[in-house]
């Protein structure tokens, strides 16, 4: 036998173990949907740092998220080390907006501290309102709302899993409860305008429906999603080819028939309406109930908060969702121009409870690229009492920000309903990378908040935290939003309090 056919015979060979490897291994999703060749993406990113640098791009240039954002990601999901040496490569004084830690010169020495870094939100979601099932969020750090459809059930599963192990809150998106978010993670139910899950046979909504939703599941609270930042204002379509048997039935529609969402609620039309909606939701189930948007005009928030001031009805939280929020599909001119970026949003929303003395009786949330921890601070001081995060945990499961979201053919398996490219994604190994990156998350949390000398992020004053102007100045985030600083005092009983929950 001529030696290069022997050569020929042992590379087949070689070629077909490690094919049979990367279909059976279940930590690398793009090997085991694209065997073989996705070992070139690996090792095309081992170059990376050195491509970039002498001929592409720095690790600061890539959209929407950097490459040492997604380092930090991939990292913290995998346990591995997160520390960088040589010293930044950030260009600090002439990136407006950057942000700075003010630290102290006495920092927090805490007597000892939970492999997991729990932070208990400051504040009880529902108290206010005194519904039945008010709670303590266990984490600041929670998942925010991706529903089953647009990311795959392996997703959604390997998701709820991280929330189990984190002890962080799991947001269903608007998509129903299915059997893929009942892995141990408790959940926050999200109804949408198409009401999925809790809907008639015309579209319309239906108690008993959501009373049934929410029986079967760990369900904490409910969400009322007014807009989210990816689309505000828009309306949603699920082509028919999309609505399998399993999604038809969790969502309460007809297999393979298109799916529209409406632009808006069909069940109230203004504040006032909304509000009754939300008790009445509330007086049923028991539940906290919370309202997400994002911030558009401003006349819709000032009008809530003095209705809340005025009648002491309303939301038990309001989650703030940035113009840069980005999980949904949606024409570039809604994702580019529509809506407030989440600091300006926030500062609105917050500023216009704060003046009718609503602002410690609501609880806060907060979205929009604030997985990471000197954002999530500069929203904390911003009033945010909850960090929701999506993108950033979609890449602790595996995404590579490939952006084909929107097509079904996410080559991770994370947003797609092909069965060959979900069955890529284990989510018990994708799960366990969710968990660690939230605690990573919160552990850097805690140690910014114990670098500016306190024991919560909640008690950081937003003096601590400053934005850049110019290469010569800067200025405080609380100055710059013209937040009054009684607004962010605390008692001292509450602040003894905060730090015997830590």
């Amino acid at each position: 036998m001529a030696w290069w056919l022997i050569v020929l015979i042992v590379f087949g060979v070689v070629l077909l173990v490690v094919a049979a490897y990367d279909l059976i291994q279940t930590k690398h999703a793009i090997l085991r949907n694209f065997p073989i060749v996705g070992h070139f993406r690996y090792m095309l990113e081992k170059v990376g740092p050195e491509l970039r640098q002498y001929i592409v791009a720095d690790n600061d240039e890539e959209r929407p998220f950097n490459r040492d954002q997604r380092r930090y990601v991939y990292a913290s999901a995998k346990n591995e080390n997160t520390y960088y040496g040589f010293g930044t490569d950030n260009k600090i004084e002439t990136t407006p907006d950057y942000v700075l830690i003010r630290h102290s010169a006495f920092p927090h020495t805490p007597a000892g501290h939970d492999d997991r870094f729990p932070i208990p939100a400051a504040k009880v979601l529902g108290e206010w309102r005194g519904r039945p099932h008010a709670f303590r969020p266990e984490s600041i750090v929670n998942v925010s709302a991706m529903s089953f459809g647009s990311l795959s059930g392996p997703a959604v599963e390997a998701l709820n899993r991280g929330c189990a192990i984190a002890g962080a809150l799991h947001n269903t998106g608007e998509g129903g409860i299915a059997e893929h978010h009942q892995h141990g993670g408790e959940l926050i139910y999200q109804v949408g305008t198409g009401y999925f899950g809790c809907r008639n046979k015309d579209g319309s909504f239906s108690m008993d429906g959501l009373l049934e939703t929410v029986a079967k599941a760990p369900t904490r609270a409910i969400e009322i999603k007014l807009s989210q930042g990816a689309k505000p204002g828009l309306g949603g379509v699920l082509p028919g080819a999309k609505v399998t048997a399993e999604i038809a039935r969790v969502r309460g529609v007809e297999q393979g028939k298109t799916v529209a969402s409406p632009s808006s609620h069909r069940s109230f039309g203004d504040v006032a309406g909304m509000v009754d909606f939300i008790e009445t939701i509330a007086a049923e189930t028991g539940l906290p109930v919370g309202i997400k948007s994002a911030v558009g005009q401003q006349a819709f928030w000032t009008e809530l908060a003095a209705h809340m001031a005025d009648t002491g009805r309303g939301p038990d939280y309001i989650s703030v969702d940035g113009g840069e929020g980005g999980t949904g599909a949606a024409p570039m001119v809604f994702t580019d121009h529509v809506a407030l970026p989440f600091r300006l949003a926030m500062a609105q929303v917050y500023k216009s409870f704060a003046e009718v003395d609503m602002h410690e009786r609501v609880m806060f949330a907060g979205a929009g690229k604030l997985g990471f921890a000197q954002e999530a601070l500069a929203a904390m001081t911003l009033g945010a009492d909850l960090v929701m995060v999506a993108r950033e945990p979609m890449m602790a499961i595996g995404c590579i920000q490939a952006q084909r979201c929107h097509t079904g053919h996410c080559p991770t398996g994370v947003a797609t309903q092909q069965k060959w490219l979900a069955r890529g994604l284990d989510p018990t190994d994708k799960g366990a990378r969710a968990g660690n990156y939230l605690i990573a998350l919160r552990h850097d949390l805690l140690k910014l908040s114990w670098a500016c000398g306190v024991a919560h992020p909640a008690l950081v004053p937003g003096e601590a935290v400053d934005l850049l102007v110019s290469p010569d100045r800067t200025e405080s985030i609380e100055h710059r939003y013209q937040y009054d600083p009684a607004w962010q005092e605390i008692s001292l009983d509450d602040a003894q309090g905060l730090e015997s929950l830590m």
